[in-house]
């Protein structure tokens, strides 16, 4: 099978030059792709209704057979309108089609035929419009519904992967060995892509679905911890003395026991007391638990041992956030900082270089200029990576590459449930911050009704006019479907019916990158009153005057988003609030609205998250910068996850390096599964 990823898309029937362009931008451009391009959802015809049993307005298939030829007219501007009368046998249906041309082929009178859609009309009058339909003898049983675009249907898709599976060499070799595949009770993988895309029944479509869920899986566990054992293939020639105590006596302020906690696995690795391989370390903790402090720690004992970190942001605007902090923490130690952006004029980008390659520079940050080839170090000890789902397996290995086999630190401030975290991050060990520093505001938060937005926006005037500044948050950009507020209608209206006076900004992932970390600028700077803003301040920048953030359509977002949004207020001394606004009416929104109004604590929220939406959309679609997953989600199925991993490690265990002839199939598809993330390490 491997051969059909190296077979372009246009040599499939019906596909052709034209249509390659569109299936690549669903991210099927070769054969093989596109076999591996599931089915986002089905729709179940096994169960065909009579018409007077039918539900009203829910999707459904009907048997019926046409009894009237399919008439032609044309409506309000030039619109085709195709109408035809179809019956069970006891009741009829009339069947509508629009701008479709071709109807009176497809339909023939005196034909049966199975339709689904959603049944409308009254008792004595149903209606179906723009139904699918297929003759009654060949239709599917479950037919696949495939993600789309424009130009290019879910039924040419189907045809497409008919195709496709006609081209499956035959015997089909499984990446799967035989007796894996027995001791996990799971299907070949001829059956599995067969019935993922035309399953027979929906008990096939189960079977298949469990297999692919389980290898997608185990291709990942076992690619984590390849990783894993690949960075431990050398031992560390970086031993850094413990320099923690003269670290604690620059602080203003005491740790916290999970940030000591931290520190001491940390420096464990690093002192080569745990083991003889560079430190690989996740620090993984709530909004405001303080990993910056623990980063700062291990980057003062690096200093003080002689040799160099690196510390990467994902924005501008954090790593100078970074800069500032760790250059008034560090500076009256002697230990020289530097800061390293794209927007660095030339002549100032070339004197950081040098102090870098010098070894003048002690620890430089940055952004993904870091990676840029003109940055060498004159000895790199220590890598750390804030914000670890913006940067992927790749870019952080990049970034050790600038030094010899360097230490390994990586921050989260998206909590994840221990258990999950253990098994997701398995290229890496894992440190939790779950405590927070002394004096950290706890957010008092509220949901309300939209009919009481006005008395909101009193409450933001009130703090506006003693001196802070409030976030409102908005699901889109521009005005559109569902009545949802938008960035820059909201902010318009504010600035005509509310706030005529204070200084508005808005900010949106349609900015470009400049024009975002102006505004942010701004705003932290206290230039901007209110900030009207999309998700991207999400993980952003520390303003500790911020005391409110609004957030409109609260309903919209999963609790551990809700979470991070509400961490950037609460920064400062003030008190501060969180005003989430919806009029959602569903029990499993309310109760993610409850959870919020109930707890701070991320990682209390991170379970309940999971228990609400189950782990499939755990992690959404960014899958926190690791190989994209097909079926499984990041965690579709827990006791599947401890499965895969149970069984990655026993493979490895009898064949680390994968070179066993039956293992040769385990080889590729690893390779093929982080090739997408960048990672072009294995063998």
């Amino acid at each position: 099978m491997a051969s059909l990823f190296h077979t372009p898309i246009q040599t499939l029937k019906g596909v052709g030059e034209k249509r390659a362009p569109l299936f690549g931008k669903i991210g099927a451009p070769t054969v093989g792709a596109l076999l591996r391009l599931y089915p986002r959802a089905y729709e179940d015809w096994s169960h065909p209704f009579p018409i007077a049993m039918a539900p009203m307005q829910v999707p459904c298939p009907i048997r019926a057979t046409v009894v009237s030829p399919p008439r032609e007219t044309r409506i309000r501007k030039g619109m085709l309108l195709t109408k035809t009368v179809v019956s069970d046998g006891a009741h009829d249906m009339e069947v509508t089609f629009f701008n479709n041309p071709y109807i009176p082929n497809l339909l023939r009178e005196g034909q049966e035929y199975l339709f689904y859609g959603k049944l409308s009309g009254t008792l004595t009058r149903r209606e179906m419009t723009v139904p699918e339909f297929a003759p009654a003898e060949s239709a599917p049983a479950v037919r696949p519904i495939y993600k789309q675009t424009e130009g290019l249907s879910s039924r040419i898709i189907s045809q497409a992967v008919r195709q496709a599976l006609l081209l499956l060499p035959d015997p089909l070799e499984d990446p799967l060995p035989d007796p894996l595949r027995q001791s996990y009770g799971l299907c070949h993988l001829r059956f599995a892509l067969e019935n993922i895309h035309f399953p027979q029944t929906m008990q096939a479509l189960e079977t298949a679905r469990s297999r692919l869920i389980f290898e997608e899986l185990l291709f990942l566990q076992m690619g984590l911890l390849q990783l894993k054992q690949r960075s431990r293939r050398e031992t560390s020639s970086h031993a850094i003395a413990d320099h923690r105590e003269g670290f604690y006596a620059l602080l203003p302020f005491p740790l916290t026991g999970a940030q000591k906690r931290a520190i001491d696995q940390s420096l464990a690795d690093m002192t080569g007391q745990a083991s003889p391989w560079p430190m690989s370390r996740l620090i993984q903790g709530d909004v405001g638990s303080g990993k910056t402090a623990v980063a700062a720690a291990l980057c003062y004992c690096v200093a003080r041992s002689g040799k160099q970190s690196a510390l990467m942001a994902p924005t501008e605007i954090l790593a100078r956030q970074h800069f500032q902090s760790l250059s008034a923490l560090l500076a009256p130690a002697g230990i020289s900082v530097g800061l390293l952006t794209g927007s660095l004029p030339t002549a100032k980008r070339r004197a950081i270089l040098e102090q870098v390659e010098d070894g003048r520079i002690q620890i430089l940050v940055g952004t993904h200029a870091l990676l840029g080839e003109g940055v060498s170090f004159s000895d790199l000890a220590l890598v750390v990576t804030d914000e670890q789902h913006r940067f992927g397996v790749a870019q952080r290995s990049a970034l050790a590459g600038k030094g010899n086999n360097p230490h390994l630190l990586v921050m989260s401030a998206t909590p994840i449930p221990r258990t999950l975290a253990l098994m997701i991050y398995g290229d890496l060990d894992v440190s939790i911050l779950d405590e927070l520093p002394p004096g950290r505001q706890k957010v008092d938060t509220y949901a309300i009704p939209s009919r009481k937005r006005d008395r909101a926006f009193g409450f933001l005037r009130r703090h506006i006019e003693q001196g802070y500044q409030c976030y409102i948050i908005c699901p889109l950009v521009e005005e559109g479907q569902n009545d949802l507020a938008s960035v820059e209608g909201y902010a318009a209206r504010l600035r005509e019916e509310y706030f005529p006076t204070v200084e508005i900004g808005i900010l949106h992932g349609k900015m470009r990158p400049k024009e975002k970390e102006r505004v942010m600028e701004r705003f932290s700077q206290g230039e901007i009153s209110i900030l009207v803003s999309t998700t991207v301040v999400e993980v952003g920048v520390n303003v500790p005057n911020a005391a409110v953030i609004l957030i409109e359509n609260a309903e919209r977002y999963g609790l551990s988003q809700l979470h991070q949004l509400r961490g950037r207020v609460g920064r400062g001394t003030v008190k501060s609030s969180c005003i989430l606004v919806s009029d959602a009416q569903n029990e499993e929104a309310l109760a993610r609205l409850r959870v919020m109004c109930q707890t701070n604590d991320g990682f209390q929220i991170a379970e309940e998250d999971l228990r609400l939406r189950g782990p499939g959309d755990f992690f959404g679609t960014n899958q926190h910068g690791l190989p994209n997953l097909k079926i499984a989600g990041m965690a579709s199925n827990m006791e599947t996850l401890r499965k895969a991993q149970e069984a990655a490690r026993s493979i490895l265990r009898q064949d680390p390096s994968l070179s066993r002839p039956e293992h040769r199939g385990l080889r590729a598809q690893i390779r093929q599964l982080f090739a997408q993330a960048g990672e072009n390490g294995f063998n």
